[in-house]
């Protein structure tokens, strides 16, 4: 009797985790066990002592689900005409979307440091991983997996990956609920999956879309998105640790003793170390015995005037200069006061073919259906409750009504 050719893996989110060999190769290359040690939610775990679990998990997860939803396609009849390359693509796509990834979840691009999605791409090309992509499908595969991961694909299967249903949402929220210990990121995960099939775009091209049977989980999976974001991502005490830690690393590169290249190759520990060696803000040391900044301005979106520059996100060296003078104002030192407010413009956005139950595709966007699906409709108003503008400082200092420097634009 020959052995069974897959391993698996236990997980506490899906139980067993097959893995065909393709996986396994790319998972015993020194790129993938590096994602072992990076969280997946940065500084959460000092707000959710749980939310101690790795990229590592999260790639396997996402791995699981993407075998999962290739079955439901392949039953369903979807996948004839689509070979086993495209789909071994869409597999390792998804095992290794997040393979360029910072420490610390996505503080250092907040920090104007290059998207993980570029350099996972040139890493796929590189080391002992592109060697075994090379060995698994040529500078083809190499190619495809690089397009999903970016969301270029023109591949019917790309929105698996990269899109407004794509499975690593599905993973990471269901994954990021379970380990904080909080309800809000459940799904409907075994409908959502059903639901999904494969739609003309009305182009002839083939892509991701969803039965209408699935709508309300689609709904559910867009709340949960909401309600991570408002209770976990942007929690206050998490933003600020961010907010710290972007300074730290930003004046730690400036001064010299960190460069970018080592920042991308960097775990959490590593840079930890670096950044407590060599931080002449004092904020690595203060992060670690959880110091925080406490907040000295919070103010929801809704309430925060459009004068209010959105270059305090994109413009993290200008954000800087003015966050200096904000603390001089205050009796403060420079790094002593942080500005946060952060963006995700699509947060609840979605685009993707349905297929209603008389058998027509109509599109569902952010508009909703015809009216039909609610949470689409008020998308923006759950967003901007989401999002908040706060100021952070080392010290208490009473700040009234917002600094004249945020109005410029």
């Amino acid at each position: 009797m020959t052995e069974p050719r897959f391993d698996v893996i236990r997980d506490p989110l899906w139980d067993n985790i097959r893995l065909e060999p393709e996986a396994v190769a790319c998972l015993d290359t020194p790129a993938m066990q590096r994602l072992r040690y990076v969280r997946q939610l940065g500084h959460a775990f000092l707000v959710y002592p749980g939310a101690s679990h790795s990229r590592f998990e999260h790639a396997l997860g996402a791995y699981h689900l993407a075998r999962r939803a290739l079955a439901v396609l392949d039953e369903r009849g979807d996948l004839a005409g689509i070979g086993d390359d495209e789909r071994l693509a869409v597999r390792l796509a998804a095992l290794l979307h997040d393979i360029g990834h910072y420490p610390f979840s996505h503080a250092l691009e907040e920090a104007g440091f290059p998207h993980h999605e570029d350099l996972g791409v040139a890493r796929l090309a590189s080391g002992a991983l592109g060697t075994v992509v090379r060995d698994l499908g040529g500078d083809a595969l190499v190619r495809t997996i690089g397009e999903m991961v970016r969301g270029r694909s023109g591949s019917p299967l790309g929105g698996l990956v990269s899109g407004s249903i794509d499975l690593d949402k599905i993973d990471y929220l269901s994954r990021d609920a379970r380990n904080c210990g909080v309800p809000y990121g459940m799904l409907d995960v075994d409908r959502l999956l059903a639901s999904l099939t494969l739609v003309d775009d009305g182009s002839g091209r083939r892509t991701v879309g969803v039965h209408e049977k699935g709508v309300s989980a689609l709904e559910s999976l867009l709340f949960a998105k909401y309600q991570m974001y408002r209770n976990v991502y942007w929690h206050h005490a998490v933003r600020s640790a961010t907010c710290m830690f972007k300074r730290a690393v930003r004046a730690t590169v400036t001064a010299g003793h960190v460069t970018p290249g080592q920042l991308a190759e960097a775990t959490d520990d590593s840079l930890s170390t670096l950044l407590h060696a060599h931080d002449v803000t004092g904020l690595a040391g203060a992060l670690r015995e959880r110091r925080l900044f406490k907040r000295a301005l919070d103010l929801p979106a809704s309430e925060v005037p459009p004068e209010v520059g959105e270059w305090i996100w994109d413009d993290p060296a200008r954000l800087s200069e003015v966050e200096d003078r904000l603390a001089a104002k205050h009796g403060l030192a420079p790094g002593e006061l942080l500005v946060d407010y952060p963006a995700r413009s699509a947060m609840l956005g979605v685009d993707l073919p349905l297929v209603t139950r008389r058998g027509t595709v109509e599109r569902l966007t952010d508009a909703g259906r015809s009216g039909q699906l609610g949470l689409p409709v008020v998308a923006e108003e759950l967003y901007r409750s989401a999002r908040r503008l706060r100021v952070f400082t080392a010290r208490s200092v009473v700040m009234e009504g917002i600094p004249g420097e945020l109005l410029e634009r």
